[in-house]
Order: C-alpha cells, then sequence, then structure tokens
C-alpha cells in the first residue's frame, strides 16, 4: 500500500470505493476486504446499491496511518 496525499479526498462528502482505491494505491477488492476485516474504517450504506466511505473518516485514518509510519 502507498498513501496518496490526504488533499486527493474531497473536503467532505462521501468517497466512493473506486475512488478511495486509488487514493490508497491498493485495488478495489483490497478495498472491500480491509472494510470486512475492520481495517477500514466503517462504510456508510447510502442506498440498496451504494455504499461509501466519509472522507472524513478516511482522511483521520490516512492521518493516523502516516503517524504511525
Amino acid at each position: 500500500m502507498s498513501l496518496k496525499s490526504v488533499s486527493e479526498l474531497p473536503q467532505e462528502g462521501f468517497v466512493r470505493a473506486g475512488t478511495l482505491a486509488k487514493v490508497l494505491g491498493i485495488a478495489v477488492v483490497t478495498v472491500w476486504r480491509w472494510s470486512a476485516k475492520g481495517i477500514l474504517p466503517q462504510p456508510v450504506k447510502l442506498s440498496e446499491r451504494v455504499t461509501a466511505w466519509r472522507a472524513e473518516d478516511i482522511r483521520n485514518w490516512m492521518n493516523a496511518k502516516g503517524k504511525a509510519a
């Protein structure tokens, strides 16, 4: 995994799996695996077929990971 810039995330709102994968430098399937394992923050179900992550939660998670590295 290569954490890219936090500035690539929107300031507010939600991030879908494809965008999150690009920002984290991982595959989309890895986003879902990490989500299932509790590695990523909890996603939000926006509708029956749409799941996303809060941009703020991802930003905080990335900052915490950066400090731990």
